[in-house]
């Protein structure tokens, strides 16, 4: 995998712990700009053909069990 790739790969990671970090503790506001932020990784990963856990699902979705 390209290191680009690998870049993408770890910011969706990143994002999707920063949810379930905020959502665990209430934080609405930290929630709010994790979801963006996942969001915007999701949408950049599927723009060049690289594959993520789950990335077709929305944000809203992710770190819900």
């Amino acid at each position: 995998m390209s290191t680009f790739g690998e870049a993408v790969r770890q910011r969706v990671r990143a994002a999707r712990s920063r949810l379930e970090d905020a959502r665990a503790t209430g934080d609405a506001y930290e929630a709010a700009l994790a979801e963006d932020e996942l969001d915007d990784a999701l949408r950049l990963a599927r723009k060049h053909g690289i594959g993520t856990d789950d990335a077709d699902a929305p944000a809203e979705e992710v770190g819900e069990a």
